[in-house]
């Protein structure tokens, strides 16, 4: 089962999403270790303790890094990481690896695994590599992102009609930023409100659907359009 532990978004606004990890790990004291750990460092934790969960919530959820253990119950790791990799998801993925495991290392880079740590490991060390993955990945997504006649400039916090500017505000490009990382994919009402909350504040859904209709109204002559999936969210596609 999901335990959701706790989230929180960059206070500023120019970035507004938060940098989530879910970790995938059956021993339940490490667990609570790497859960502790990482919520004071201001992190947003999702915890699992099996691999088809992992799958399923990697599915499901956008995550900045996945804290991978290979011997999880149900599905092991390098299998929650070969599924993952075949669906086309490029989260950053740290694998968790006893010591003499050094052929499942090797699989699990060959696989896609971004790093592994050898068990038992410092924490001020899986938090430098943590910082590292993510600096890694943020310098990736600052690639444009197009979708139809729309394109995204992450650098610049620019969203353009071809050539054209679009005036979007901090939120407006927040939003359109998640959905446009999961183009073609159901983004739920959730995950939008924290890529444009404060963890001080709170906003409901019915100011993600004001903001919602503002952006249809700014893309729609780009040619991407914002679909409303009932009872699950919203999803970007070309028209």
């Amino acid at each position: 089962m999901l335990a959701n532990i706790r989230r929180e978004t960059y206070a500023n606004l120019t970035t507004q999403i938060s940098m989530r990890i879910l970790i995938a790990e059956d021993d339940a004291v490490l667990a609570k270790g790497l859960i502790t750990t990482l919520t004071q460092a201001n992190y947003a934790v999702d915890h699992v303790s099996d691999g088809l969960t992992a799958k399923t919530m990697l599915q499901d959820s956008v995550y900045d890094l996945v804290i991978l253990d290979i011997g999880l119950p149900h599905m092991d790791g390098l299998e929650v990481l070969k599924k993952i990799r075949q669906q086309g998801n490029k989260v950053a993925v740290m694998m968790l690896t006893a010591k003499d495991a050094v052929e499942s290392r090797v699989r699990g880079l060959d696989l896609g695994a971004d790093d592994y740590l050898t068990k038992p490991f410092s924490l001020d060390e899986l938090e430098a590599r943590i910082r590292a993955l993510i600096r890694r990945g943020k310098m990736g997504s600052n690639m444009p992102l197009s979708c139809a006649g729309l394109t995204l400039d992450i650098a610049s916090k620019q969203a353009y009609d071809n050539e054209k500017l679009i005036n979007l505000s901090a939120r407006e490009f927040g939003l359109l930023e998640v959905l446009m990382q999961r183009a073609e994919k159901v983004v739920s009402k959730e995950q939008l409100l924290e890529a444009v909350c404060n963890w001080d504040e709170e906003i409901g859904d019915n100011a993600i659907e004001v903001y919602i209709h503002r952006l249809r109204k700014k893309i729609d002559p780009t040619g991407a359009q914002i679909r409303t999936i009932r009872g699950l969210g919203y999803m970007l596609e070309a028209t």
